[in-house]
């Protein structure tokens, strides 16, 4: 029986070039990140704010019941939007990290809003890019909650909020 040649593995696939134009398709499989990212969240949250103890974590404990609130409403709106664009939008979250320490948890969470916050200012980008300036205000009404998502663990983590500006990124 013949073998089949190994070939060589291929270098990876370079991102798409910044410039060039965003079609409907890319726009739906990039909210559909973002919509795997959501549901992350969601469970993130739920599952972090029964399982922190202390005192010292009752209020932000408090807070990310809210949080997952929120993101749900961020999830609707997501599926929303690619369904709008003609797609179908995701059953899968991204995978969600757990700790049996507190900090750890807030970090995580903190860390994923930092990735969040970072996309979704890309996305308003290429929604307006697109010429869909609707979308645009839809993620922008998302992308205040999540900076004050982002602002609410940082401070429960007596940290300042992280820098996560590229260069030229405005929102």
């Amino acid at each position: 029986m013949p073998t089949k040649k190994k070939s060589a593995k291929s270098a990876p696939k370079p991102e798409k070039n910044a410039d060039a134009p965003i079609t409907r398709q890319r726009m739906v499989e990039l909210l559909n990140e973002d919509l795997a990212r959501e549901f992350q969240a969601i469970i993130a949250y739920v599952v972090y704010s029964q399982v922190l103890k202390g005192a010292a974590y009752m209020s932000i404990a408090k807070e990310l019941e809210a949080h997952a609130g929120e993101e749900l409403a961020h999830a609707i709106e997501i599926a929303k939007q690619i369904d709008y664009l003609g797609g179908m939008p995701t059953v899968t979250p991204k995978p969600v990290k757990t700790s049996d320490k507190a900090v750890d948890m807030l970090r995580f969470d903190l860390a994923n809003e930092n990735e969040t916050i970072r996309n979704y200012r890309e996305r308003v980008r290429q929604a307006e890019q697109l010429g869909e300036y609707a979308l645009g205000e839809h993620l922008r009404e998302i992308l205040k909650q999540e900076q004050e998502h982002q602002i609410d663990l940082a401070t429960a983590l007596g940290e300042d909020v992280p820098d996560v500006t590229k260069s030229n990124e405005r929102a």
